[in-house]
């Protein structure tokens, strides 16, 4: 069951962080106190039977979202071009 506690804008991090395949549950647990179990729980209350299907079948042995799996190289949970303001898109 979700924790009573968790605030709607705060659900909806959640649930966007568990969706980011470069982001480890342990950073979700760190931040927001959720174990992986947890996450689960609160994708399955909050998203339709079809999107909770197919987001665990996309996380589901994924390296990357387990800090212990994931390659020890990578220390950071985005693209380090991923947040650039690129010069060249015509702003």
């Amino acid at each position: 069951m979700t924790p009573d506690y968790i605030l709607t804008p705060d659900k909806s991090r959640i649930i966007e962080m568990a969706w980011e395949d470069r982001t480890p549950f342990e950073a979700i647990q760190t931040l927001y106190g959720l174990s992986e179990p947890d996450v689960i729980l609160l994708m399955r209350s909050n998203l339709k039977s079809k999107a909770f299907k197919n987001w665990r079948a996309r996380v589901s042995g994924r390296a990357s979202k387990h800090l212990a799996l994931r390659n020890p190289d990578i220390s950071r949970g985005y693209c380090k071009t991923q947040y650039k303001i690129r010069a060249n898109k015509g702003y």
